[in-house]
């Protein structure tokens, strides 16, 4: 059976087979004996996101009170969730996504620490994904923003899941996520989606994309 450590847009954690392009974590989630989740989602603010690959260093997946591995398709669906580049593992991509947040949020510079505090505000609401209104539309959004259709029920999004269909948005279309990857959207389809959609990607996120910081893509997302 998988492991309960696959991300998806909404933050959420489940158990699926294919890991995906990225890892990383939210601290110490997990019980090593038994290879589970604890109860709680994130045992630190500092959501961050790591190659898979790192000096040639190998980790046994939940096998320690170490940090709690987890698995994102895609650096979109890991930025939509509120996680960041992480500094150690992935230096360069960090620094970039630091100035372009710095230059989208009119900072002249900015700390690990600020861009956390912020990003966790923007990610929760309680335990459940805090969802955002917006402000343009689809073709107007960067490359690797991430949205969902509006038609989730209240109730599950108040409980912690949303049941909405997530997608993301590249050279001014839709594509549909999933955890293999990525569909293309109808014409017809998105344009009733207009006025449904709602950002799942951060605010202070989204801005760093408008200010030109590029996530990596799953590659379905340049085939379809």
């Amino acid at each position: 059976m998988p492991l309960q450590n696959r991300v998806t847009p909404f933050g959420e954690i489940v158990a699926v087979a294919s890991r995906g392009m990225f890892t990383g974590n939210r601290g110490i989630i997990h019980d090593p004996a038994t290879k589970t989740l604890l109860n709680r989602r994130w045992s630190s603010p500092a959501w961050i996101t790591c190659t898979c690959e790192f000096r040639g260093r190998r980790r046994d997946v939940m096998a320690t009170r170490s940090w709690t591995e987890l698995f994102f398709l895609d650096e979109a669906t890991a930025l939509a969730a509120g996680h960041r580049p992480c500094y150690y593992c992935r230096r360069t991509d960090a620094n970039a996504f630091a100035a372009a947040w710095a230059r989208g949020n009119g900072l002249e510079q900015v700390s690990a620490k600020q861009i956390d505090a912020t990003l966790h505000r923007e990610r929760l609401d309680g335990k459940a994904k805090r969802l955002h209104p917006l402000a343009c539309a689809v073709s107007e959004l960067p490359d690797g923003a991430m949205v969902v259709d509006g038609k989730h029920d209240d109730a599950s999004v108040h409980d912690g899941s949303c049941t909405g269909i997530a997608y993301l948005v590249t050279r001014g279309v839709l594509l549909q996520w999933s955890f293999q990857g990525y569909q293309p959207v109808e014409a017809v389809v998105m344009d009733g989606l207009q006025d449904l959609l709602v950002l799942l990607t951060p605010p202070s996120t989204l801005r760093a994309l408008e200010a030109g910081y590029q996530p990596a893509l799953h590659p379905s997302a340049r085939t379809n």
